[in-house]
């Protein structure tokens, strides 16, 4: 077992927001990874005196913590009390009722001998890869189905932000963890694993250079700073034609990628 883990901010002037962990026991046989994708809010009152980067740091903190000291917790159980230890830790000096709290997207995968479980909350990626070769994706797509532009206004977005018929982040009410796609595959049928950002899956899902089992075959060959790195490049590229396919020049980018078992 192994992992491979690369991260860049989209910006060298902001930190990066994002925030990954993969803890493999040197025992071997079981592990988690857990990977956030920090909400970046627009200029102006959140309601926090905290940064997104201190967020994710909680979280991910927690969520590490959790989910490998709680095999008997379900990963949505896990998800719902980091949340809340993360708003115990800020309750007392933020307004945690504020549309623009710090939030995150979530990533978590946990395996044993017998099997692999996963959740995934918001617009980051999780890939599972059979023995076979076949690779899967878990996907939130609440917020692809918000048009464009709503997204343009922040105001609309505030909106929709963790309500029926919008979409959801870990933000700081537990109970939004229920809202999480979730599932359990058998051990035997996960040889591995990959985690991204929406910074990184950008190479299929905004400039399609390929599908997911194209992405996962660059992660193999080239690691995950290797399918950053391209998306980097395509960027420019966009960047010198006008920009016209993102609203957002750079993202911060993050992927983890985790060998169960030998190919």
């Amino acid at each position: 077992m192994r992992s491979d883990v690369a991260s860049l901010p989209g910006s060298p002037e902001r930190p990066n927001e994002d925030w990954v962990a993969a803890a493999l026991p040197a025992s071997g046989g079981g592990g988690t990874v857990v990977l956030l994708d920090g909400v970046t809010p627009p200029a102006g009152d959140d309601g926090c005196v905290h940064t997104v980067p201190w967020f994710t740091a909680r979280l991910g903190g927690a969520l590490t913590e959790l989910s490998a000291s709680r095999p008997d917790m379900p990963l949505s159980e896990i998800l719902s009390l980091a949340i809340r230890r993360t708003a115990d830790a800020h309750r007392d000096t933020c307004d945690l009722s504020h549309a623009r709290t710090p939030q995150a997207t979530v990533v978590l995968a946990r395996w044993d001998e017998t099997s692999v479980e996963h959740l995934v909350l918001s617009d980051s990626v999780l890939l599972l890869e059979s023995p076979d070769g076949a690779v899967r994706a878990v996907l939130d797509d609440r917020l692809d189905r918000v048009p464009d532009e709503i997204l343009r206004s922040h105001a609309a977005t505030d909106r929709l932000r963790n309500q029926e018929g919008g979409f959801f982040t870990a933000a700081a009410d537990p109970a939004v963890a229920e809202r999480a796609v979730t599932g359990t595959s058998p051990r035997a049928e996960v040889r591995s694993l990959a985690a991204l950002t929406d910074g990184a899956s950008r190479w299929v899902e905004l400039f399609a250079m390929g599908d997911w089992t194209d992405c996962f075959g660059v992660l193999r060959e080239e690691g995950p700073l290797g399918l950053i790195r391209r998306v980097r490049v395509l960027e420019e590229a966009d960047r010198a034609a006008g920009g016209t396919r993102r609203w957002k020049p750079h993202d911060d980018a993050t992927a983890v990628l985790v060998e169960l078992r030998d190919r």
